[in-house]
């Protein structure tokens, strides 16, 4: 039976990798819902190739020009944030792709979990922000939460048949980013367009910064306590330049098991789609034999102190992680956009975290509470 996709951020970096994936096997997958932000032309392109049911946008502003270009097709043109709360819930869809960059994503994807939809998660946001909730809404509501991060879907793969309580570390890799090997007076200078210069990814432009900060890792330490159960002591940052060994799973025997391949992230978004299959594809193949090294090394918390936060926020809990992330999505934009220099924006997310109001057993709504004075405490800071 074909299972019916809506996939959230169908724009981005993962929604059109996603499509690539239902490109190759129609007779498994339909797009039965696209919600984008704000790009109206690849919008515009995909429902006109895909013909879903339902095209959001959430820019309400986009509504009027997205029907108008969209009126030979018979599908329902819906916008704004309750619009793509709304959509995730409808009775024919299978698998929500949550794929929606930052904050943004949290709400519908809590709505899609209580409608009881299989997510396939590639917002971390949405477990850094409330993973408490979240997990109890996924077991409350048996909504399975498959990984599409390439490092967390490497750690889901090297568990099936495990039991997890044998897990003595998780191995999450990194690849260092473009400012791997600079030191702190080069970080000084950099720019916005240096940090977009990932050396192994093609992801979007706010990802690829959290990537150079390493605040992506963190948030990544952060989903995996969530996702796999595990206290934030035992996952393990290692900077793995190559990008082939997407992470891995040490047991308490002392057995390793890791995840190689490609950096392309088609294979985890198929992983996710298709678990517990494994389906043919004509991705590219890791040849080892012309790696020359598989190389790994300590993450530098002097030069990179966006991971040391991402482990504080944790180990602090409440909505601490709430604080990072409203902090960091502020910070981000504003390093892109010239407003704030690169070493800055760890500055700001640690004195935020510092001022902001501590709230140690929240609720959605101190969730939202909080990333509002969060975002306000940070922009201050600028």
């Amino acid at each position: 039976m074909v299972k019916q996709l809506c996939i959230l951020g169908s724009t981005g970096s993962i929604g059109t990798q996603t499509l690539d994936v239902v490109r190759s096997y129609p007779e498994r997958y339909g797009v039965y819902a696209l919600c984008a932000h704000r790009s109206i032309d690849k919008l515009v392109e995909q429902a006109l190739e895909f013909k879903p049911e339902v095209v959001c946008i959430a820019d309400e502003s986009l509504y009027e020009p997205l029907k108008e270009r969209l009126s030979s097709l018979s599908c329902k043109i819906w916008a704004g944030a309750d619009a793509i709360a709304e959509v995730v819930t409808m009775p024919s869809i299978d698998i929500v792709v949550a794929a929606m960059v930052g904050y943004a994503g949290l709400r519908p994807t809590i709505e899609a979990i209580k409608a009881g939809k299989t997510i396939a998660l590639a917002n971390k946001e949405t477990l850094v922000v409330a993973g408490e909730i979240i997990c109890d809404l996924a077991l409350r509501h048996h909504a399975p939460i498959l990984p599409v991060d390439s490092e967390h879907s490497a750690i889901f793969q090297s568990l099936v048949g495990e039991d997890q309580s044998e897990i003595e570390k998780i191995l999450l890799t990194a690849s260092g980013g473009p400012f791997r090997t600079f030191s702190l007076e080069q970080m000084k200078t950099v720019t916005a367009a240096d940090a977009l210069k990932h050396p192994n990814w093609d992801m979007g432009a706010k990802i690829t910064i959290d990537s150079a900060s390493m605040m992506n890792k963190g948030f990544e330490v952060i989903e995996a306590k969530w996702l796999f159960g595990v206290p934030v002591e035992k996952v393990q940052v290692l900077v793995h330049p190559q990008s082939i060994v997407h992470s891995a799973v040490q047991f308490t025997d002392g057995a390793i098991k890791a995840q190689l391949g490609a950096p392309d992230m088609r294979l985890p978004i198929q992983y996710a789609l298709s678990f517990p299959e494994r389906l043919k594809s004509d991705f590219p193949r890791a040849d080892l034999f012309a790696l020359k090294d598989l190389t790994f090394e300590e993450p530098d918390l002097a030069r990179f102190p966006n991971l040391g936060l991402a482990y504080e926020a944790t180990r602090r809990g409440g909505n601490i992680p709430c604080v990072l992330n409203a902090a960091n999505e502020v910070a981000n934009l504003a390093f892109r956009q010239g407003r704030c220099g690169f070493l800055q924006m760890s500055d700001i997310i640690s004195n935020t975290m510092a001022k902001a109001a501590f709230i140690p057993k929240p609720t959605y709504e101190n969730y939202v509470e909080t990333d509002i004075e969060a975002r306000k405490i940070a922009e201050s800071l600028l």
